[in-house]
């Protein structure tokens, strides 16, 4: 315990609460840029005008609007029932698919800002490009728990804990959708892996899926009121998602989603699958929910028609919603090159990095700067759909931003692979930019966990020639820094920080800005470290998909699979379970200043307070402690509580995180911050009852600035 941790014991008169299936995780995202617009929602006045063009349509009509048309990324036009065709595009970072636009920072930046109205931002940001350019619904953002720092597509997701990834989602979505443009979160569900994505089952017990990677798509459909939602290319417990009524049926529709299912590219498989699943939307096009196919199925009575006219009306409703059918979905008001667009993603990036280690070097002072590395003059993308195009002149490299901070700096460009050795020993400090790129960090593959291209062996003969030396390094996760930790005096946690990540970064290495990211994952410092990785993947051995063309007629003669046997200890609700020790823990990061916390307060609402609550998920505990900048420069705190239970029926993680806050204070300057607990913030699945359990006993309230750096702690009592 901190010499400076405080208890104190309450009890609350609440007894053991069950909650319903209807429960609320997640509290709502505050306002921002695009504040007093509301997100559109679906009304019975808008099903029952849905039913009436369905009764309407004809088999073939309804066959191609629930499949994809034109360049796979359109829905269809079916002019005689005044029906639009509506436009689609990536991407989590941006609009994209033949379109230039703004660069947003990744995800996993976002997770990383601690920070709603920074998710909120680009969000809206978002909403406002593809608005300007006639995109309806927007394929994001990407909301998968991250699992292991192989994962391809993790630059694209929001970190490993349900929590923060569920406010950053519902801040995400709801920016994007006030601008009345849908959005789609995705990949529903327990998509883990890149590798062999369409043949791998996820292996994952009831109650992981609820506490672990439901919430957050729960979050979406409750709190954000998502208007689509993507199923994932993986089987999970043996079933390919988009053909997996359990997850369809049985869970997204009974949390109340009332929009449209659609499948991620390619990852249909059979018609009858596919019809019956639950799925509205088959894209790109129609591989199995073409006429002929379905029409087959229903003249030989195998299925019936009714399923085809669900997944119209879902459509159909949802366009409605959105005034699809009666207004266009293009703007021509807002500009293609938007400034404020820019100026969201710039305070957004400069949220997100995350300072790991700075032995005194930063911020640092004008001089003569050598700037190099495989980053150093381009700006970094992630692969696939996370890939955007900017327009031209507004994306921003680190040597760029350096250049940029004025006529003090003496910035030069050098070549990694060519050192000029007398000029880099002459520099005042020497700026490392690598990490990955489009091309070693991407969607459908997996990567390694060490630095590509002989990095690790340039970072260490740079460091040997001046030992003032700052990495930094553009990543979707953890990676291997063992090799040159020690050698580096700063290191940087950059992600794929968009267009403005140049700016953002030479701003926060000058000391314009303190950095102020967290990180959203456990840095384990090793592979092996990490609980999960024993399971991660194929095991040695087992059948390979040759991935040479997913569609092909002959399918998986095999299906290899994931197990998830670390269950709901994954990431830091591990490190005491497995008895593992990170190299970093989960909400770590470094700014320029410190900060004190102190006078934790937490009540209780009384009994009947708690019973004549209307609310489903009722505030259970308001907490309430002080925060001071006892440092030399403004900076911004990311103040973290957890729930920890101190006896339970069953096992559960030592703490987690259950509300945050990022607080900005000048130099000197306190704040007393004050939360709200809702019940669910004490709740685990019960695999018996198949609902939220509340069971009575302590619960600590612990407030810190990580996972593992606690610095307050109150114990709540509920009571039977």
């Amino acid at each position: 315990m901190k010499p400076n941790m405080k208890k104190q014991v309450i009890s609350t008169l609440c007894g053991m609460c069950i909650l319903a299936s209807s429960a609320v995780f997640a509290q709502a995202a505050p306002q921002t840029e695009g504040a007093g617009k509301s997100v559109p929602v679906i009304t019975p006045q808008d099903k029952e005008r849905a039913a009436i063009i369905v009764a309407n349509m004809t088999l073939e009509e309804k066959c191609l609007l629930v499949t994809g048309q034109i360049d796979g990324f359109h829905s269809a036009a079916i002019e005689r029932l005044g029906i639009p065709s509506v436009r689609m595009a990536d991407g989590p970072q941006g609009v994209r698919n033949n379109t230039h636009s703004t660069y947003y920072p990744c995800g996993i930046l976002l997770a990383a800002s601690f920070n709603r109205d920074a998710a909120k931002g680009v969000g809206t940001g978002i909403g406002y490009d593809a608005k300007a350019r006639g995109v309806g619904i927007m394929l994001c953002p990407g909301v998968n728990i991250y699992r292991s720092a192989l994962c391809g597509r993790n630059f694209e997701y929001y970190g490993e804990d349900p929590y923060l990834a569920s406010q950053t989602a519902i801040s995400y979505i709801t920016g994007m959708q006030e601008q009345g443009v849908m959005s789609t979160v995705k990949h529903f569900a327990a998509n883990s892996q890149e590798y062999d994505r369409h043949g791998v089952s996820s292996s994952v017990d009831e109650r992981t899926l609820n506490e672990i990677y439901f919430p957050v798509f729960r979050a979406a459909v409750e709190k954000a009121r998502v208007a689509a939602v993507m199923t994932s290319y993986n089987p999970l417990n043996g079933v390919h998602a988009a053909e997996n009524s359990w997850l369809i049926r049985d869970n997204l529709r009974a949390w109340g989603h009332e929009g449209i299912v659609m499948s991620d590219w390619t990852s249909t498989y059979t018609t009858l699958g596919t019809l019956e699943s639950g799925l509205d939307l088959e894209m790109p096009k129609g591989y199995v929910l073409n006429y002929k196919d379905v029409r087959q199925l229903l003249d030989n009575g195998v299925s019936s028609e009714d399923f085809l006219d669900e997944k119209c009306r879902h459509i159909l409703q949802a366009y409605i919603a959105y005034g699809f059918l009666d207004n266009p979905m293009q703007d021509p008001s807002i500009p293609e090159d938007y400034d404020v667009s820019r100026n969201l993603a710039y305070k957004a990036t400069v949220e997100g990095i995350v300072l790991l280690k700075n032995e005194g070097i930063l911020p640092l002072k004008p001089g003569k700067v050598v700037v190099l590395g495989p980053n150093a003059d381009q700006v970094a993308f992630g692969g696939g759909s996370g890939r955007m195009d900017p327009i031209e002149g507004r994306a921003i490299t680190l040597y760029a931003g350096m250049k940029n901070l004025g006529k003090k700096w003496n910035v030069s460009l050098m070549d990694w692979k060519n050192i000029d050795k007398a000029a880099l020993a002459k520099a005042k400090a020497v700026i490392f930019a690598g990490g990955f790129s489009s091309k070693t960090e991407k969607e459908d593959r997996d990567r390694t966990y060490t630095l590509p291209d002989g990095q690790n062996d340039a970072i260490k003969a740079i460091a040997a020639i001046n030992p003032n030396l700052i990495v930094v390094a553009n990543s979707g996760g953890e990676f291997d820094i063992i090799p040159w930790k020690d050698d580096a005096k700063a290191i940087v946690m950059a992600w794929y920080s968009g267009q403005e990540g140049g700016t953002a970064l030479a701003d926060i290495i000058s000391g314009k800005v303190s950095p102020s990211g967290r990180l959203p994952f456990t840095f384990w410092g090793t592979l092996d470290n990490n609980p999960a990785q024993q399971n991660y993947g194929l095991k040695k051995g087992e059948a390979k998909y040759d991935g040479k063309n997913p569609r092909r007629e002959q399918r998986f003669d095999r299906l290899p699979f994931t197990q998830y046997t670390e269950g709901v200890f994954l990431g830091y609700r591990g490190i005491d379970k497995f008895f593992t020790t990170p190299l970093y823990p989960f909400g770590y990061g470094l700014t320029y200043s410190t900060f004190e916390y102190s006078d934790l307060k937490a009540t209780t609402l009384q009994a009947d307070a708690l019973n004549a609550a209307t609310a489903k998920d009722p505030v259970t505990v308001e907490l309430s402690f002080t925060l001071k900048n006892t440092g030399k420069v403004e900076a911004s705190e990311a103040a973290q509580v957890y729930v920890a239970p101190a006896a339970s029926a069953i096992e559960r993680p030592v703490r987690e995180l259950k509300e945050f806050a990022k607080v900005r204070l000048a130099k000197g300057k306190s704040t007393v911050v004050r939360m709200e607990l809702p019940a669910s913030a004490f709740s685990y699945y019960d695999i018996r009852s198949h609902s939220w359990v509340v069971d009575p006993g302590d619960y600590k309230i612990q407030v810190g600035a990580s996972s593992q750096d606690i610095k307050l702690e109150a114990v709540v009592t509920i009571k039977k």
